[in-house]
């Protein structure tokens, strides 16, 4: 089994340590490979090392994480980023869906329910606290977005898409659709260029809302 690599970026050597401790328990499945403290730091090692995940706390010494993020991702859009926050703060998470975080969380999550996120979003799924779901679909939805999808997707675009709103992953849907998981990206990466999205997360928000 191949193991999926982890970044850890905290300002605070102690949540490093109690991630890493918590992530080894799972060694068979994931390493981690790196560490950070700050933006700058956070930014050149994701460069270098290239992790498949990156759990970033949302406040650095030296700046804010979800700067980190967005160059991270702007980078390496295929580095998955889950923001840790203390507190359920909805813009907060707004930002972190438009920096391209896969993965929105709270610092008192469970350990289990932690290593269950890194988890899925390796395999292309997103994660959003429960408690600032409702607002960044409000906010989706108060967007200036008012073409019809089937004007402006394709139907298999507009497929893919509505799969992603099931909180499918690439390969369920290339299996569904009898697409390669190459095909199914290169739909997706179009589907959110024409509708100005970040990433899935965003995606899948935008979908139920305009399907409402």
């Amino acid at each position: 089994m191949n193991r999926k690599t982890v970044m850890i970026v905290d300002d605070h050597e102690v949540v490093r340590l109690g991630l890493k401790g918590l992530i080894a328990h799972r060694k068979d499945e994931f390493d981690v490979i790196g560490e950070a403290a700050t933006v700058k730091e956070a930014v050149t090692r994701a460069r270098e090392l290239k992790p498949d995940v990156i759990i970033m706390d949302v406040r650095l010494a030296d700046g804010s994480g979800i700067d980190a993020c967005r160059e991270i991702c702007r980078s390496d859009p295929d580095t998955k980023v889950i923001i840790l926050t203390s507190f359920p703060d909805n813009d907060i998470a707004i930002e972190s869906i438009l920096a391209g975080a896969s993965g929105f969380v709270l610092k008192e999550i469970k350990g289990n329910a932690l290593m269950e996120a890194i988890d899925k979003v390796t395999r292309g799924e997103s994660i959003l606290d429960s408690r600032v779901t409702g607002n960044v679909l409000k906010y989706i939805k108060s967007g200036d977005r008012r073409e019809k999808l089937e004007d402006v997707l394709t139907p298999q675009e507009l497929r893919v898409l509505a799969m992603v709103a099931e909180g499918k992953t690439n390969r369920e849907i290339g299996n569904a659709l009898f697409l390669s998981e190459r095909t199914v990206r290169n739909h997706l990466s179009r589907v959110l260029q024409k509708l100005n999205l970040q990433n899935r997360a965003a995606a899948a928000a935008y979908y139920v809302t305009r399907k409402k």
